[in-house]
């Protein structure tokens, strides 16, 4: 069957959305995401929080107020933490769109943005296309040691898998949705950002980066990433890369 050229008017965006301990953020993320622009679906994955998410994205679902004629919300619990690469692995299963976008659950990016991140694949020069926030818009000034490391990362990165990107672990990852079902994803917390750039290297995608802004929070606003993430994700780089695992 001949595949439809997308447009902004005929796409449809499937926006995976992995939450965990984010009651205070959702709701006004869950409002932004309806009112980015493109037709869309929204699937939460609810990593089994403990601060009342869950029960909050319940009420939000029955509630309806999140759906209209361009915006449908479907929510998955998980019954037990797994992490987020997991949350996502629960997401991309459950794709019908035609290009996916991980969007994080907290506020520090912007789905206002959506255009220009899917902006490439929509004009016809890339499969995928990751937002990074070190091109040049405005970002939240703060935690010099989380930048080095992700800066080393991508860099790390970059040199086995002969790409170069700048920003390796931005939430902002779109990508046809054609290549969902061939994504199998091992990595069930933070490496799954390695992982995944090394499974759509290995399918032969065009990469793209865009700039995006950043408006990121510090540890007592409820960031969850930590300096001994960074390891998991350097062996990550490693397993996925160099193993081909």
């Amino acid at each position: 069957m001949e595949k439809r050229e997308l447009t902004a008017e005929n796409v449809t965006l499937s926006v995976i959305v992995p939450i965990y301990n984010e009651k205070d953020f959702l709701p006004a993320l869950l409002e932004k995401v309806r009112d980015a622009p493109f037709r869309k679906e929204i699937i939460a994955v609810e990593d089994c929080s403990t601060d009342g998410t869950a029960e909050l994205l319940k009420k939000i679902e029955a509630d309806g107020w999140v759906n209209n004629e361009r915006t449908t919300l479907r929510v998955f619990i998980h019954e037990r933490n797994r992490g987020k690469g997991a949350a996502v692995r629960t997401g991309l299963a459950q794709v019908r769109g035609d290009i996916v976008i991980i969007q994080d659950a907290d506020l520090e990016y912007d789905p206002s943005e959506y255009p220009s991140v899917i902006g490439p694949i929509l004009s016809g020069h890339a499969d995928v296309v990751y937002g990074s926030r070190f091109l040049g818009k405005p970002h939240r000034a703060m935690l010099f040691w989380h930048d080095v490391g992700n800066r080393f990362l991508t860099t790390f990165n970059n040199m086995i898998t002969n790409l170069n990107l700048t920003d390796m672990e931005t939430c902002y990852k779109a990508f046809k949705a054609e290549y969902a079902p061939k994504i199998v994803l091992k990595s069930d917390r933070f490496g799954f950002d390695p992982e995944i750039t090394s499974r759509l290297v290995r399918l032969k995608c065009r990469f793209y980066e865009v700039a995006i802004s950043y408006h990121g929070r510090d540890f007592e606003e409820g960031k969850k990433i930590t300096w001994k993430d960074g390891f998991v994700v350097l062996w990550a780089i490693i397993k996925y890369n160099i193993f081909k695992q």
